[in-house]
């Protein structure tokens, strides 16, 4: 069980005004063993160490906002090599800011009228058909 840093200093404060450890109990529910490790780390300085943030993350999510509204058209890989990460981690980052990167479907029918639907080409393995859009 996890208690708050406040409850563990009020709970060794509580003893050290001269209560016994079956009032301790009583009062904050908590055996001896506990008292004792806690007056230890207090003494220590060890909650005081205590910090909590965020995970790091390697691509700051305003300079990629930032980036993502400079320069819109950007593919993932520019962006990738930009916060020196792969374009998957951009992706998800991309994501989790709710940005969702411009689909041109206007550049798909062109590319699909003027090579007649394929819109890559066939590797080398003569059984392999390219890809029909």
């Amino acid at each position: 069980m996890a208690y708050s840093i406040d409850f563990i200093r009020r709970a060794v404060a509580y003893r050290q005004e001269g209560h016994t450890f079956s009032q301790l109990r009583e009062a904050f529910d908590i055996p001896s063993a506990t008292y004792y490790d806690w007056e230890v780390k207090l003494n220590n300085g060890y909650f005081d160490k205590i910090i909590k943030r965020g995970r790091r993350r390697k691509i700051d999510k305003e300079a990629l906002k930032q980036a993502a509204a400079e320069k819109p058209d950007a593919f993932l890989k520019e962006y990738a090599e930009q916060f020196n990460c792969t374009p998957t981690a951009v992706y998800y980052a991309l994501e989790k800011l709710d940005i969702t990167l411009k689909k041109d479907f206007h550049l798909f029918r062109k590319i699909r009228r003027e090579t007649g639907g394929v819109c890559r080409k066939a590797k080398k393995s003569p059984r392999k058909q390219p890809h029909l859009c």
